[in-house]
């Protein structure tokens, strides 16, 4: 059973603190995935034409939203924790409203609310439109819960809140349909539904009219989009998204490898503005594993598709997920996945231990590899990829000239700069006249370690 922070006792809700304009502000704190972090777009755009202000700090919030992800324990963990960090400005402020949104919020229910519970406020991903009328209720002194999810709630007609900056997310689906046995997102966020292919085209366009240069479309599995009015598929819609706003790079996560068709492929090497850069998660090498995982494909149907990449977009730069110590998973197994990396050579990857998720099918598995063998592998398989990426780059990187798109300055160091080539690899180097953020520069590359690129910015 999860244990939650509890005050001392009951305190009468008082009168909210205004700002000079007479809003309460909401400060939103995000745990997890590049949806989470839309989704708080989307719940501040959802509570700004509500009334209610940003505050830049939990001390000045008369509102403290978590948004959670419940994909592994650990990011469950992360927010247990920093709740109970969050007593004292309760304790200062008793009118202050806490609350738990997102997937952990749908996993958990009523398990976050309870009698003197620091959370007043649970609200799954698909109820954020209750938002304001739950807040008011939670101001007044009642205790709310909204997690019911839905087949058709896409948030089409909301406006994210975003700051002024050079990248953004936009989501253009929600939910999973495919079922993985490890995976809780079918259970937390519900089953796939996609936005209209004309308003992901016309969120595009508002973007890039504002300044920004540069958008990753997200969803579980984004390339089994279908447009709800033209049946449209996600090639369909890359290509119209490209052709809207040319001046913009166009990204996109995450995409599942039996979704990965050869329209799509060359799609994306049709149109110079689509990123030259896929992360297709394989989670196993082992054929056994991928069965027991329901992942929907076979390591030689996933190297086909990797074959298939790489002869229509030599240049791809290609990362993954990767799962270590899931159910049964023998030695076998995770050489079978080792050689696998060996054999893709990925520019990258995201690896874990696997963290049982109750509700899922694996759940009632067990847990049964030992917790020191599933470290011993996720160090194994770390040091190969890193090895790996540091080969790649070195083989391809050195002496290549890249257009980057500028960040910003380095967090090490603000005389240089950094920068993000098509192909989603970081680059430092010096600032230059040509400098500015959002500019696209030209670069060669003249050093690289295994996740960053050093070069010089070229004239003009």
């Amino acid at each position: 059973m999860l244990e939650l922070p509890v005050l001392g006792s009951e305190t009468a809700p008082q009168p909210a603190v205004h700002t000079a304009n007479g809003a309460r502000l909401v400060y939103v704190e995000t745990y997890g995935c590049q949806m989470n972090l839309n989704d708080t777009e989307i719940v501040l755009g959802i509570l700004s034409a509500n009334g209610y202000g940003v505050a830049s700090r939990p001390e000045e919030a008369d509102v403290i939203l978590l948004n959670t992800c419940a994909v592994r324990e650990h990011a469950e963990q992360r927010v247990l924790e920093r709740l109970n960090h969050l007593k004292p400005y309760k304790r200062q402020k008793p009118w202050l409203v806490v609350g738990i949104l997102g997937c952990m919020a749908e996993r958990l229910r009523s398990r976050l609310l309870g009698r003197n519970a620091l959370v007043e406020l649970v609200v799954g991903p698909d109820e954020y439109r209750k938002l304001p009328q739950l807040l008011e209720h939670a101001f007044a002194g009642e205790q709310g819960i909204a997690v019911r999810l839905s087949r058709v709630e896409t948030y089409d007609d909301i406006e994210p809140l975003r700051t002024e900056g050079i990248s953004a997310w936009v989501s253009i689906m929600r939910g999973c349909d495919k079922f993985c046995t490890f995976c809780i997102v079918p259970f937390t966020r519900g089953r796939e539904r996609s936005r209209p292919l004309n308003s992901i085209v016309a969120e595009l366009q508002r973007l890039s009219e504002r300044g920004f240069k540069e958008v990753t479309l997200l969803g579980q599995n984004v390339n089994s989009y279908r447009d709800p009015v033209s049946g449209a598929d996600f090639a369909d819609l890359l290509a119209a998204c490209a052709r809207a706003v040319p001046h913009m790079r166009i990204r996109y996560l995450t995409s599942h490898p039996s979704d990965m068709s050869d329209k799509l492929i060359e799609t994306m090497a049709a149109y110079p503005n689509i990123c030259k850069y896929i992360h297709l998660p394989v989670q196993s090498g082992s054929n056994r594993i991928l069965r027991l995982m329901n992942r929907g494909y076979t390591v030689e149907q996933y190297l086909e598709r990797i074959e298939r990449i790489r002869q229509v977009m030599p240049d791809c730069a290609l990362s993954t997920d990767i799962i270590a110590g899931f159910c049964t998973e023998t030695e076998e197994d995770h050489q079978a996945t080792l050689e696998l990396l060996r054999t893709v050579r990925y520019d990258g990857a995201y690896m874990f231990k696997y963290s049982p998720r109750e509700g899922t099918r694996a759940w009632k598995w067990g847990d049964d590899v030992p917790e020191e063998v599933k470290l011993r592998r996720l160090n194994e398989i770390i040091a190969l990829q890193q090895q790996i990426s540091y080969e790649v780059n070195q083989e391809r990187e050195i002496g290549r000239i890249h257009e980057v798109l500028v960040e910003g300055p380095s967090k090490r160091n603000p005389e240089e700069w950094q920068g993000r080539t098509d192909t989603n690899k970081v680059v430092i180097f010096p600032r230059t006249p040509e400098c500015s953020v959002g500019a696209l520069v030209r670069v060669r590359i003249h050093r690289a370690t295994s996740a960053t690129l050093f070069g010089e910015v070229l004239a003009a």
